[in-house]
């Protein structure tokens, strides 16, 4: 019991540091929160604010509350859209099957109920994830996309060896077992999501024309080169590299963050080339 309680505390991303802004229940507000009926399972979602839509996507093992230093800040500006994503938070998803390519496509079939035909993304960790494959498979749905801590593979050459020790032992420990609880296949599900995946060619994030701002933290748990690599190979991408910072960007450093982010979707993209490398 104590080792899967630690998994479900590394999986949360560092929930924990997530502190409540008011007396909003994030996550679980009947005000603005609702069932869809997606793809074979209920999505869970709340919706704040008016104006540009901004959808918002938790990371692996996480959900919306995930985001509370963030929703308040978004809502003033934006009609924010946030869900529970497939098989995480109170969206329950008994099957066995579990891709990042079914949780974009999740997200595009929520935008078509809530009849949004484009918004803004922010995609965190596992939402960065999604964040990339929905602005590669749904191009029409994404104006302007900015991910935080995402990979493109499952290997030591995204994501630091000690993590990748922290995390491959309960994945290996479930694998063998020949029962599982109902606890346990939901975070096999989850883990087998992040040890095995995902599996993005670099080449393919060239198909991604929306502007994109590529965020990672200077000791992330994702690589800085890695992080680099991605906003290289994006046609019409800013890079923004955070010193002194972990994974959790939008939580540590979430003013700076809702700043610099709101800026990007405001801020017209800016072509630097030739002389403007000089400015």
């Amino acid at each position: 019991m104590k080792n899967i309680l630690l998994l479900s505390t590394l999986l949360a991303l560092t929930s924990a540091f997530c502190f409540a802004q008011g007396s909003i229940p994030y996550g679980n507000n009947k005000d603005a929160g609702k069932f869809y009926d997606i793809r074979g399972f209920k999505m869970y979602c709340e919706i704040y604010g008016q104006g540009q839509p901004l959808l918002i996507i938790h990371g692996n093992g996480g959900s919306i509350e995930n985001f509370k230093k963030n929703i308040p800040y978004f809502a003033g500006k934006y009609k924010v859209i946030i869900a529970d994503s497939r098989a995480q938070g109170r969206s329950a998803d008994p099957g066995d099957s579990l891709t990042y390519e079914m949780m974009a496509d999740d997200l595009s079939a929520l935008l078509d109920q809530l009849r949004i035909d484009s918004a803004d993304v922010i995609g965190w960790s596992d939402g960065g994830i999604d964040g990339l494959l929905l602005a590669m498979r749904h191009p029409e749905k994404v104006k302007k996309l900015a991910v935080t801590g995402a990979n493109l593979w499952p290997d030591t050459n995204a994501v630091y060896q000690e993590v990748w020790d922290m995390v491959r032992p309960y994945y290996a420990g479930l694998k063998k077992k020949t029962s599982l609880t109902a606890q346990e296949k939901g975070s096999y599900k989850l883990l087998r999501l992040l040890c095995d995946q995902p599996n993005i060619p670099l080449d393919d994030l060239h198909t991604i024309h929306c502007p994109t701002l590529v965020i990672g933290g200077d000791h992330d748990v994702i690589k800085p080169e890695h992080t680099m690599q991605i906003a290289h190979h994006i046609p019409r991408s800013y890079l923004w590299i955070l010193p002194n910072s972990g994974h959790s960007t939008p939580v540590v450093y979430s003013d700076l963050f809702n700043k610099t982010v709101d800026d990007f979707f405001i801020m017209p993209f800016r072509e630097i080339k030739g002389e403007g490398r000089f400015n």
